[in-house]
C-alpha cells in the first residue's frame, strides 16, 4: 500500500503590524517581507526600522523600502544617513542609491544639511543623478563648503561625471583650500579628468 503524505497545512497567515515588533527574528523577517506588499508598507517599515536591532530583519526592511521606491519610501530612509549607528548609515544609503528616481528629490536638501556627515553621503548619492544636475548641486556645494572631507568627496564624483562647466568652480576651490595639498591634488585630477588645462 502506497504511503499518501498528507496535504501540508497552508501557513498561518502573518499579522504583519503587531509581528514587525515582536516575535523571533524569522517572525519579523517574513512580517516585513509580507508589510512590504501591503498598501501601507512604507509607514510599517519605517515603523519597524525605528526599533529593529536584528542586521538581517533590518536588511530586509532597507530591500523593502527600496523596492517600493517612490518619494515616501525614501523619505523614511533620509534621516538614517545622520544616524550614529554606521549599520543604520550604510544600509540606508545603500537602499537611496538603489532608487535613484525616488531619491532624487531629496539630494538638494541633502546636500545642504547642517550635519558634515550627512552632506558627505550625499556626495555619493549625487553621482546617481544625470550628469547635468549633478554637476550642478555638487558645484553649488563646493562654492559653499568649508569642510574640506566634503569637497574631497564632491570633487572625487566630480573626477567621474564632471563636465567643463564645472572648472570654475574647481579654480574658486583651489583658491580656497590652496594650502591643503589633498584638496590641491584632487582637484588637479579632477581637473585633468574633465578635460581642463
Amino acid at each position: 500500500m502506497p504511503l499518501v503524505r498528507k496535504p501540508t497545512p497552508p501557513a498561518e497567515p502573518v499579522a504583519v503590524p503587531s509581528a514587525l515588533g515582536e516575535g523571533t527574528s524569522e517572525q519579523r523577517w517574513a512580517a516585513v517581507r509580507a508589510a512590504a506588499e501591503s498598501k501601507d508598507g512604507v509607514a510599517l517599515l519605517a515603523g519597524a526600522l525605528a526599533g529593529e536591532s536584528d542586521p538581517v530583519v533590518r536588511e530586509a526592511i532597507f530591500t523593502g523600502l527600496s523596492r517600493i521606491a517612490t518619494r515616501e519610501s525614501a523619505a523614511a530612509l533620509v534621516p538614517y544617513l545622520g544616524s550614529e549607528d554606521a549599520g543604520l548609515r550604510t544600509g540606508a544609503l545603500d537602499a537611496l542609491r538603489a532608487m535613484p528616481d525616488a531619491a532624487r528629490g531629496h539630494i538638494p536638501d541633502l546636500l545642504a544639511d547642517p550635519d558634515a556627515d550627512v552632506r558627505l553621503l550625499s556626495c555619493e548619492l549625487a553621482r546617481g543623478l544625470p550628469e547635468s544636475e549633478a554637476n550642478r548641486l555638487l558645484c553649488d556645494l563646493l562654492e559653499r563648503e568649508t569642510e574640506k572631507n566634503v569637497c574631497a568627496a564632491a570633487l572625487e564624483v566630480l573626477a567621474e561625471i564632471g563636465r567643463l562647466q564645472a572648472l570654475p568652480t574647481l579654480r574658486r576651490c583651489a583658491d580656497r583650500f590652496g594650502d591643503d595639498p589633498f584638496i590641491a591634488f584632487s582637484i588637479k585630477v579632477a581637473t585633468e579628468r574633465i578635460g581642463g588645462p
